[in-house]
């Protein structure tokens, strides 16, 4: 074996990994495959149209042009066979479009919602190909400056549109209100984002409203719900779950106010535990959770006075902060038993803004305010898409009816007849 002493260097933006050129090269063998299938199963269904000579009508014809698709393994290239319809009509002419990587296809959906959470950590447009160079590749084709601020434009267009359409034909049975909080450059006040996510009545959840305000007060979140409902949502929802914001509850209690209420127990706990010393957390964690896991509203109620026995008298404010909202922590015994892990907390908003920035701490970008709502909505629109539905799909339509639940379980009226 000949040894040698010369190491090779890499061009800045080249890939020395090979574990990412073996990806890149199965990507691109297995796109191939794909295209290369769907066109037998396009010519296969057209093998019966043949000309008046007696000629098929469809023929291979070679290979367009070879083109990219960045991906997050870096570029892979497709070459796309050509399909020609040799009837030579126009109008009713055959065309071959794969729908695996489509014609004017140059970026797959997951670099789409990457630049957006690059805009939120304060990547600015001048400096994407640089960030992404290391991974798409030299340059980042397909991702230029030029090239993200048109796609900025198109998202303003997006929200503009979300904020207008119409919601005449939603019912949502469930929503989830909280603000988020982000700080724009050369400005005093924090901007908080209001955000609702509702649930159908099929059990699909999904972004309902979305705007900024001045902090949580009353006045912001009465202008957001007064919008849906001017909007057409007229249906009210039968519970809305959230945390202890006063302004959020004193708007819905205008605009809407046959929905019950339903605290955040994560706040919630979070918010009792801060009030004690660290030493005693653990401890008190695992007594709240009692209350909120007992099977039923009997059960957690004794759990609640043991709580409050317990700590009394060395943590009087925990206790007090549990105790102001005794009766709509426990709201969710009213609802079926499917539905407790999803109602009782605002996870479906927390979770989502997790991969952004913790609830506590503002960002440390550079956005404008217009700009960070652009960023953000991208970002929920697109974790829109892996939301998944709620448990107990079927109990929704009881729920719409108005049928009465106790310790999640359907109360069953007996009728009985009297004798003539």
């Amino acid at each position: 074996m000949t040894e040698t002493t010369v190491t090779p260097l890499m061009q800045p933006g080249e890939f020395s990994d090979q574990l990412t050129s073996v990806l890149r090269s199965g990507a691109q063998a297995l796109l191939s495959q794909a295209i290369e299938a769907e066109v037998a199963n396009f010519m296969a269904s057209h093998a019966q149209e043949q000309l008046e000579d007696g000629r098929a009508r469809l023929v291979r014809h070679g290979h367009l042009p070879e083109r990219e698709i960045q991906t997050g393994i870096g570029a892979v290239k497709i070459r796309q066979p050509r399909v020609r319809d040799r009837a030579g009509k126009e109008r009713d002419r055959l065309l071959f479009l794969p729908t695996v990587a489509p014609k004017y296809m140059r970026r797959s959906k997951s670099l789409d919602a990457l630049i957006p959470w690059l805009y939120l950590k304060g990547v600015s447009s001048g400096d994407f190909q640089t960030a992404l160079s290391a991974l798409l590749g030299a340059d980042a084709p397909n991702l230029s400056g030029d090239t993200v601020l048109r796609l900025r434009k198109v998202w303003q267009a997006e929200l503009s549109a979300f904020e207008k359409r119409d919601l005449s034909a939603r019912n949502y049975v469930y929503i989830w209100a909280d603000g988020v909080y982000f700080q724009a450059p050369m400005e005093q006040e924090s901007q908080c984002m209001l955000v609702i996510i509702g649930a159908t009545p099929e059990g699909k959840k999904e972004l309902v409203g979305f705007t900024d305000g001045y902090r949580e007060s009353t006045q912001s979140w009465r202008e957001l719900l007064l919008d849906l409902k001017a909007r057409g949502l007229k249906a009210p929802p039968k519970l809305a779950a959230g945390d202890g914001a006063l302004g959020f509850w004193a708007a819905l209690r205008e605009v809407f106010p046959l929905t019950k209420e339903q605290r955040c127990w994560v706040h919630k706990t979070a918010n009792v535990l801060n009030k004690m010393p660290k030493a005693l957390q653990a401890k008190a964690k695992a007594d709240l959770h009692e209350i909120w896991n007992a099977g039923t509203k009997v059960d957690a109620g004794k759990a609640f006075d043991l709580f409050c026995a317990k700590y009394q008298a060395k943590y009087d404010k925990a206790v007090a902060c549990l105790e102001k909202d005794r009766d709509v922590l426990l709201t969710f015994y009213d609802f079926p038993a499917e539905h407790w892990k999803h109602i009782r907390t605002t996870n479906p908003i927390e979770s989502t803004f997790a991969t952004v920035r913790h609830r506590t701490k503002r960002t440390k970008g550079c956005l404008k305010r217009n700009t960070a709502m652009v960023m953000v909505i991208k970002l929920i629109k697109e974790a829109e898409k892996r939301w998944l539905k709620l448990r107990g799909k079927n109990q929704l339509p009881k729920v719409i009816q108005g049928i009465t639940f106790t310790d999640g379980l359907e109360v069953i009226k007996t009728q009985t007849k009297s004798a003539a």
